[in-house]
């Protein structure tokens, strides 16, 4: 009876080896990409929230910098409900579930409102690329809620705006 040489078993670790490293890879990319659904999803539901508010009142609610303002004084907060103090449109506001991002609404006036965020697969087909293969992103918003800016690379809004409506786009 002959036993493994050490080139046989350095040749299996190999193997084993590359076969984990594709599955540690492949499953991270489906966490993103899981991520990146629950991302569109709740901004399409904050939208429809929003579409509600806008029914009842007329206006969407003004906002910049990320903060839906509610009611004076308060503010609607990512996590929070979305309330005008009377009527509830959403029991909590959505809010991404990475530490270092958050959503970025914006509505200077009330008459439109456009809602962003960052997603975690740059190759999205959601996302406009340029020749190069470069991510469109929105320059003037920040997904990040740390003190690096992050900028905002996918984006929803009312239908008399667009996301690109008003905004400076780059790649990255």
């Amino acid at each position: 009876m002959h036993g493994f040489t050490l080139i046989e078993l350095l040749l299996v670790i190999a193997i084993l080896g590359i076969l984990t490293i594709l599955g540690i890879v492949a499953f991270t990319s489906s966490l993103q990409k899981g991520r990146d659904s629950k991302r569109k999803n709740d901004l399409r539901q904050i939208g429809i929230a929003l579409e509600a508010y806008y029914a009842d009142k007329k206006t969407y609610p003004i906002g910049s910098l990320g903060v839906i303002q509610c009611s004076d004084p308060a503010t609607c907060t990512w996590g929070g409900p979305f309330s005008d103090g009377s009527t509830i449109y959403m029991t909590q506001l959505p809010q991404d579930d990475v530490a270092t991002q958050q959503y970025y609404y914006v509505s200077p006036d009330g008459s439109y409102f456009q809602l962003y965020a960052r997603l975690e697969n740059s190759k999205d087909n959601d996302i406009t690329h340029n020749g190069s293969g470069q991510s469109q992103v929105f320059l003037g918003t920040n997904c990040g809620n740390t003190s690096t800016t992050v900028h905002c690379d996918y984006g929803v809004s009312s239908t008399n705006k667009s996301p690109t409506d008003a905004q400076i786009i780059g790649y990255e």
